[in-house]
């Protein structure tokens, strides 16, 4: 069994434990692992777990009510072919009408009651602002030459004090990073 597939199969686990409700104190002794393992895998298994999340809120929830509109309007269609045809009977086209009317409800449901929609909006948009903030304070942080942390801020004034700019040209400011 390559490490690889260790390492997957011991996470299965220690996730599977997890939901059994045991700590992670009471999986290192299961599993016979040092605790530091079992809480570095925990912590990956939370980030999968946003990763997940965000991509089930990108990608599958967005398809999935696509599918259903589309599914939807097909139905809706049949349902106002069969409520228009001849040689149905009044029992007949009065079903296909309240097909109908049910597929024009469900539209509604699904375009107006968009709290599980709407949750994950706010919970895509809350994960990718503390994401940029995160990485807008890391691009903030330079190491100058001499080993300290400036600030980005310092680094472009200090850059601007000491910029040439030909007579008559834009000024094109530009922010260089040592790394």
């Amino acid at each position: 069994m390559s490490t690889k597939t260790q390492v997957q199969w011991r996470r299965a686990k220690v996730l599977e434990l997890l939901s059994m409700g045991n700590s992670q104190i009471e999986i290192s002794k299961v599993l016979k692992i040092d605790p530091c393992i079992v809480s570095r895998d925990v912590s990956f298994l939370r980030i999968e777990a946003k990763r997940n999340v965000q991509r089930y809120i990108d990608e599958y929830l967005p398809e999935e009510y696509g599918k259903c509109l589309v599914g939807l309007n097909r139905i809706l269609k049949e349902a106002w072919n069969m409520s228009q045809t001849d040689d149905n009977t009044n029992s007949d086209k009065l079903k296909a009408l309240t097909l109908a009317k049910e597929c024009y409800a469900m539209k509604l449901e699904l375009l107006t009651n968009a709290t599980v929609v709407d949750d994950a909006i706010r919970f895509g948009a809350s994960h990718a602002a503390s994401t940029t903030l995160t990485e807008k304070a890391k691009s903030d942080r330079r190491v100058t030459l001499d080993g300290e942390i400036s600030n980005r801020n310092d680094i472009q004034r200090s850059q601007e004090d000491y910029s040439w700019q030909p007579a008559g040209e834009a000024v094109h400011k530009t922010t260089n990073s040592i790394f």
